[in-house]
């Protein structure tokens, strides 16, 4: 078999195949049993007809079509390995010769149509120069921290005011579309200020005392209506106010390892300080990506930002969100599609530069932490990852995480007061990151894309 790579674009090539009569003869064969065990001809035994016979009942060009159709995927693929190119979509493939019917020579010869990933030349991105912000902490964060800790272990108290920001109450509410009650519910939870129920709620519960109520227009999010405009009324029947015990010794010796107060704030101190280098190491790895996409130009097909568009927009039509098909919305899937595609081929490069590979160990790291990020057991969610066949994307992933901390490990970072910024403590002598940069890369990733979308193809790109 002979192929040849035709580039259409930078992002689409046209496969050129022949097929040998030799190597066609096996499939051949095998579509003479094939059409054997589907016909029956008095005198034989089905499956047992001879080549003539079926020659003579079905005709040659039917056997030859046969085994070109079984055959077809196999010569391809062989095409595909030869030629070295990634496809990343299903070939469009048209067959321009197929070799006489009647005669015992000639070749196949068929083209395919496929978009591939992009061949891209790196810049040099050793020294790259990056600013982030000075990592300041104050006793204001110390504070902050010391206040959320003794939240931990403050209790809920009955006041008899109004509500405000902050406090803890417990609501009726009632949906009404048109006049009609299309929703209810007794007895909720709910912490005026967290915004986490309907837009409006927080607006309409301050200032309310137990037994008032209000109503207020708003967007329904959930059951049968979401996403239709409603009028809702809600009646507080609590007014509850979060207490908190006493920033004392004893409070250090309930909540920490610590004896006195004074011991827990300077380790609260600490813990902010490490914090905010955190924060710095992450927006580091953030602009040294930027910059990456800033040097490198990178083509995206066509049919990648089609594909992701329609499964993107068929989740949320399923889940009852086709309110949100707007044109805003898919220019954003786009952008963020097209960015996504970009970034993996930079890092897929960077990674076959720097020979970056993967330990069975990392791998393991890297899916207990993503099991957690969904609240899993690790081992369940291995189970399944192996099971969809996405364990060569996971494998793709952390081998893409460590190419970008390479990169970082080599990068000139500055903060915004002009002072060197030393990232060695999150970024290991393998090139990976530490794992808190890694966990909040993780949830960073989440809230961006907003769902996972495998493929079939291990070379192909996640979203």
């Amino acid at each position: 078999m002979k192929s040849a790579v035709e580039n259409l674009t930078p992002t689409r090539v046209k496969l050129n195949v022949e097929v040998p009569f030799e190597e066609l003869k096996p499939s051949i064969d095998e579509a003479y049993k094939t059409v054997a065990s589907q016909i029956q001809v008095p005198g034989f035994r089905k499956g047992k007809v001879p080549a003539k016979l079926i020659d003579q009942r079905v005709g040659r060009g039917y056997v030859l079509e046969t085994a070109i159709n079984e055959g077809l995927n196999g010569w391809y693929q062989a095409a595909v390995q030869e030629s070295g190119i990634h496809p990343l979509s299903r070939p469009e493939v048209e067959i321009t010769e197929v070799p006489d019917p009647s005669a015992t020579d000639g070749e196949l010869k068929f083209q395919a149509e496929v978009d591939v990933r992009p061949e891209i030349e790196l810049p040099d991105y050793a020294g790259i120069k990056v600013e982030v912000a000075a990592a300041e902490s104050s006793d204001a964060d110390v504070d902050k921290a010391l206040d959320e800790l003794r939240g931990r272990f403050g209790t809920l108290k009955s006041v008899e005011r109004p509500a405000a920001d902050g406090d803890f109450l417990s609501i009726d509410i009632t949906a009404s579309i048109d006049g009609a009650e299309v929703d209810s519910a007794t007895g909720l939870s709910y912490q005026v200020g967290a915004g986490t129920m309907l837009e409006g709620m927080d607006e309409a519960v301050t200032g309310l005392s137990a037994d008032e109520d209000a109503i207020f227009d708003t967007t329904l999010v959930g059951g049968d209506h979401a996403g239709e405009a409603a009028q809702v009324k809600v009646v507080v029947k609590s007014v509850k106010e979060r207490e908190l015990p006493e920033a004392n010794d004893d409070f250090a010796q309930l909540a920490s390892e610590f004896d006195t107060l004074a011991e827990l704030r300077e380790d609260l101190a600490k813990q902010a300080a490490d914090s905010k280098v955190v924060e710095q190491g992450v927006e580091a790895r953030d602009k040294v990506l930027d910059k990456l996409v800033e040097l490198v130009e990178v083509p995206v097909p066509e049919s990648v930002v089609e594909e992701q568009l329609e499964q993107h927009f068929k989740a949320e039509n399923s889940h009852g969100e086709g309110e949100h098909d707007t044109e805003e919305h898919r220019a954003e899937v786009k952008a963020n599609t097209e960015r996504a595609f970009q970034n993996e081929i930079i890092l897929d490069a960077i990674a076959e530069k720097e020979e970056v590979g993967v330990s069975q160990n990392e791998l393991i790291d890297y899916i207990v932490t993503t099991a957690s990020q969904y609240g899993m057991d690790p081992n369940q969610f291995a189970q399944i990852i192996d099971q969809s066949g996405q364990v060569p994307m996971m494998v793709s992933e952390v081998r893409r995480r460590k190419a970008l901390a390479v990169v970082l490990g080599q990068a000139e970072v500055t903060d915004s007061e002009g002072n060197k910024v030393d990232l060695s403590d999150f970024v290991r002598p393998g090139g990976e990151e530490a794992p808190a940069v890694e966990a909040e890369a993780e949830t960073e990733a989440e809230e961006a894309a907003g769902e996972t979308v495998a493929n079939d193809d291990p070379a192909a790109v996640k979203f």
